[in-house]
């Protein structure tokens, strides 16, 4: 039987630098050299994936009063 994993929030920042990072990593290093544009645009890719699913099935946090 599979354990439930608890899923951690994630801050804003790092969906931010997931971004930037695609998007540097497209543009800028991706005319320097192929092979690492495109290793660094999937990994950017893979962090920005999981901060969707972390904000998608994070637990809701209470604010308090």
């Amino acid at each position: 039987m599979a354990k439930k994993v608890p899923v951690v929030p994630f801050k804003g920042s790092f969906m931010l630098t997931s971004i930037i990072g695609f998007f540097v990593s497209v543009y800028y290093v991706m005319s320097l050299s192929k092979t690492w544009g495109f290793t660094f645009a999937i990994f950017f890719a893979t962090m920005f994936i999981a901060s969707l699913i972390s904000m998608t099935y994070a637990p809701e946090i209470k604010e308090k009063k």
